[in-house]
Order: C-alpha cells, then sequence, then structure tokens
C-alpha cells in the first residue's frame, strides 16, 4: 500500500515558505563561514546560533538511525562522503575541499530542507565539471515539477544530465516530499522513465537533490553508522531545494528572495 502524499493548503504553504526562507538565510551565513582551516563543529555551531536566532529548529538533530541518532543539527559531507557528515572538532576545511551542507529548518511545524555544495579556493576541472552539472540537473528537474507531470519526469531531467556529463548517479538515496514530517511521499529518484511515477499536483512540496559522483556508482557506510561516501574516494556533490507545486511553474521554497517581505510582516 502506497503512503498518502500530503496536498497543503494555503496556511501550510505560508509557514513552509517561512521555514524555506529561513534555510536559506543559514546556508547563506554558513556557507560564507566555510574556509581552510575552520572545523566543521565549527560549522554546527554557527547552525545552532542560526536556527536559535531564527526561532527554529534543526530536526536533523537526535533523527532516528540504524546504530544511533543523527547528533548535529547540519550535514557537513567533504569530497568523497556524500551525505550525512557528522560535524567534529578534529575534521578541518582544506584548500581545494568540495563541502556539502545539507540543512533542515522546521518553523512553526513545517519543514524545509536545502543543501549546497561550495568550493574551498582552487579546485580540479573535474571538481568543477562535478559542481556545475550537479547543480544544473537541480534546475532541470525543477523546471519539469508541473502540475500535469509525473515524478518519472523529474528523475529522467536529472538522470539526463548525469549521463551527458559521465557522472554516476547515487541511487541508495532520493529526494522526497516533506511538510510536516521531513520525509514524506513521494520517493524521487534521480534516475527514471518520463511518464511514470506519481502525478504531481498543486499543493504537493517535495525536495529535489540530485547526488552526483566523479567515480563509479558504489558507495559505502562508515562507522558511525551514518556518514556515506563513495566506494572508490572520488569527490560527490550534492544540490537540493524544496519546491512547491502550484498550477502555473513550480515555486523554489528554499530561497531567501521572500525574506524581507516575511520580515515585514513580522514587524508590522
Amino acid at each position: 500500500m502506497k503512503a498518502m502524499i500530503s496536498i497543503k493548503k494555503d496556511s501550510d504553504i505560508e509557514k513552509m515558505r517561512r521555514a524555506g526562507c529561513i534555510a536559506a538565510d543559514i546556508l547563506d551565513v554558513v556557507c560564507a563561514a566555510v574556509k581552510v582551516g575552520v572545523s566543521t563543529l565549527a560549522l554546527e555551531q554557527l547552525t545552532v546560533a542560526e536556527l536559535d536566532r531564527h526561532g527554529a529548529t534543526g530536526p536533523c538533530y537526535d533523527y532516528p538511525g540504524t546504530s544511533c541518532p543523527f547528533p548535529a543539527h547540519i550535514c557537513v559531507s567533504i569530497n568523497e562522503e556524500i551525505v550525512h557528515g557528522i560535524p567534529r572538532k578534529d575534521r578541518f576545511i582544506g584548500e581545494g575541499d568540495l563541502v556539502s551542507l545539507d540543512l533542515v529548518v522546521c518553523r512553526d511545524g513545517f519543514m524545509a530542507d536545502s543543501t549546497r555544495t561550495v568550493a574551498i579556493g582552487e579546485i580540479s576541472a573535474g571538481k568543477k565539471k562535478l559542481l556545475r552539472i550537479t547543480e544544473r540537473a537541480l534546475h532541470a528537474g525543477i523546471e519539469k515539477a508541473i502540475a500535469g507531470n509525473r515524478v518519472g519526469d523529474i528523475s529522467y531531467a536529472i538522470e539526463k544530465c548525469a549521463r551527458k556529463g559521465k557522472l554516476g548517479i547515487v541511487r541508495e538515496l532520493v529526494g522526497h516530499g516533506i511538510g510536516r514530517d521531513m520525509h514524506e511521499a513521494p520517493s524521487i529518484p534521480n534516475w527514471g522513465e518520463r511518464g511514470e511515477g506519481e502525478r504531481l499536483v498543486p499543493g504537493m512540496t517535495i525536495a529535489i537533490e540530485p547526488m552526483f559522483m566523479l567515480g563509479a556508482e558504489d558507495i559505502r557506510v562508515a562507522d558511525d553508522g551514518w556518514t556515506i561516501s563513495t566506494a572508490d574516494g572520488e569527490c560527490a556533490a550534492h544540490f537540493e531545494h524544496t519546491v512547491l507545486i502550484t498550477k502555473k511553474s513550480p515555486e523554489i521554497l528554499t530561497t531567501n528572495k521572500m525574506s524581507f517581505l516575511l520580515r515585514a510582516r513580522d514587524n508590522a
């Protein structure tokens, strides 16, 4: 039996817009702090301070896992680490690194999920290609997030970018619905066939998140039970937005374009 897809009403969507703006604002701050010599724990501490400042929470913290709950509010994954990197005081950012920052924000009972991968200093041509194509795939998927289309249309657009760029696709991890819960139906794979999967309807909110690799598609899970890396040690990149399906074009919720309006309402 398939899980029910949650269709959000207008008041729910407004709360998700607010959570999305906060996620964008926090990622702006954290991305600016990613520099050579900074520990990943320092990025976690900055995230906590920003969540507090915005009156929001980070539902990644204490999220249940197979071995232990996730012990941080943001995932910081470096180079071959694809997702779920645990911030540590002895893990430092280095020149030429790719750093993925995956943040979920909850405000007023609704969540938004966003990820950015940033480059530190000079990086190789291969890493530049990886970043460019993975981010391009995110927007190709968003362009297909139109009412009347199906999940497979998003998945096919993402996979097409990977194939054209000769990049590996992470198949064990997928995008997902999001709202009151971090992970809701439907699943949004990064590969698929056009015209297949659940139909997209107005009011659906989904997290689209391509994860590509420079090398083979095999992965490994670290002893911490959370950090997922490429098996061959090649670099990975990850980009993600929370998107609202509307009657017209898709709306990216994890953007701070609405921040000024929302703050004005708060101060009115």
